[in-house]
């Protein structure tokens, strides 16, 4: 009994205790105890490369609707690849009054004037990562926060007239690797509402 109270630390001392490996473990600085986040938006397809070369596959006057499914642009089977009327297609072409119908492309433009033969697909595959680095204690404080955000996105667009790809079109960004460094010299008293607004993201 007497050894067993000999080692027992008082209540003030064991809460020293606790704040001293805190704030060490918060002076570190280690990054990994900061937030990473992915957002991958599912596709048949892991990379861009893989992406691209099934756009490569398609064939304008040649690929027919059947063909393209099969490649991996099924929105029937496929996530996140979306349909568009020719209405839609419109307002991608022609956002304003600037652009007539005669300065889009003889396949657009045909595709269009054929109205409910006119579809397309469109497809959005991506994945980035944010990752926040780092001091742990700067982050926490908001005396300053730096996120890392790496990745992919890929987007094409295909014009499908009755069954046939008449039309496509593509762009994105292979390799993504952007840092966003934000600096708050007044820390938590700086952007409350920001802070906020970051307590309650999942």
């Amino acid at each position: 009994m007497g050894t067993q109270a000999a080692t027992r630390f008082p209540p003030a001392t064991l809460l020293a205790i606790v704040v001293v490996v805190v704030i060490a473990i918060l002076l570190t600085g280690c990054s990994a105890s900061l937030p990473r986040v992915e957002k991958k938006l599912g596709s048949p397809w892991d990379s861009f490369a893989e992406a691209q070369t099934a756009y490569d596959l398609i064939i304008p006057g040649r690929t027919t609707r059947e063909e393209l499914q099969r490649i991996g642009f099924n929105p029937y089977s496929a996530p996140n690849i979306r349909i568009l009327n020719y209405l839609s297609i419109v307002n991608r072409f022609m956002p304003n009054d600037s652009i007539t119908l005669d300065d889009l492309d003889p396949a657009v433009r045909g595709c269009i004037q054929a109205r409910q033969a006119c579809q397309a697909y469109e497809a959005k595959p991506s994945l980035i990562v944010s990752q926040r680095t780092g001091n742990v204690m700067s982050d926490t404080l908001n005396f300053r926060r730096s996120i890392i955000e790496t990745g992919w996105s890929f987007e094409a667009l295909i014009l499908l007239q009755d069954d046939t790809v008449v039309y496509k079109l593509w762009g994105g960004t292979p390799m993504l690797d952007e840092v966003t460094d934000h600096r708050n010299p007044l820390g938590p008293l700086q952007d409350t509402g920001g802070m906020a607004r970051d307590a309650i993201k999942p």
